[in-house]
């Protein structure tokens, strides 16, 4: 086994926050993709025991968990190359509010189960049966719903989007002109703007045209391009889905 090892699934959003602090680092790990679906490895259940759930950081034998706190990990121990934090305090904290509030509002409510976007998208209904969806995160309320509660969560969705667009303002990346924690945090969840606009029928290029600026620069960079998902293999899985509860 390598020095580092990252326990992922390859749809996740929050593995992919790893592979993208990895890669801009150029630290060299083992990718060791999880079965979500079936059985989790002993070596999964071994290093994350509270959430039992991906990601997981394995740095010479030590797990770290959550991805958020994996990003900063990575930060902290190669800090020689492309810092993902800025070194001032306040725009340090600055940065952790940020990405927070991407946390809090933009990822899926159903954190465990949004990495299970398998290859065949009839595989997705096995692992949404019996999970209780709590709708109070926007983006997953797009595509679960319809009618006036779609057209609410649209509203508030392109709302949290404009506060997001506010904070990047003209500037390159969120922290400036380097690419950082906070684009790090957000970037994952462009390559699932697709299945929001389809789903819910509007542009989020229209609504912030900034942030999707802003994206299509991320994309540029090898270590995102590398890491995201294809965002047609993401809304097709959905799709079945929304027919499996009758939206479609």
């Amino acid at each position: 086994m390598k020095p580092v090892v990252l326990l992922d699934f390859w749809a996740s959003p929050f593995g992919q926050r790893c592979r993208i602090a990895l890669a801009e680092k150029g630290v060299e790990y083992e990718y060791r993709e999880e079965n979500i679906m079936g059985n989790k490895s002993p070596l999964l259940l071994e290093s994350n025991p509270v959430y039992k759930k991906i990601p997981v950081l394995i740095h010479d034998g030590k797990p770290v968990c959550e991805s958020l706190i994996i990003v900063q990990y990575i930060d902290e121990v190669w800090p020689d190359r492309a810092p993902l934090l800025p070194a001032d305090p306040y725009a340090r904290a600055q940065a952790r509010f940020w990405a927070d509030f991407v946390d809090k509002k933009v990822r899926p409510p159903y954190a465990d189960a949004s990495h299970v976007f398998d290859s065949s998208p009839l595989r997705i209904t096995t692992v949404f049966d019996g999970i209780d969806f709590p709708f109070h995160e926007c983006a997953t309320k797009l595509w679960q719903l319809n009618g006036d509660a779609q057209a609410a969560a649209k509203e508030e969705f392109i709302e949290i989007l404009k506060l997001l667009e506010g904070e990047l303002g003209d500037k390159k990346y969120f922290s400036g002109d380097a690419f950082g924690f906070v684009d790090i945090a957000l970037v994952p969840f462009v390559c699932r703007f697709y299945t929001y606009e389809t789903c819910a029928g509007f542009s989020i290029e229209a609504a912030a045209p900034k942030v999707v600026s802003w994206g299509k620069r991320c994309m540029e960079r090898e270590s995102v391009a590398n890491a995201l998902s294809d965002p047609h293999k993401i809304y097709e899985a959905v799709k079945v889905y929304r027919k499996r509860i009758g939206i479609e």
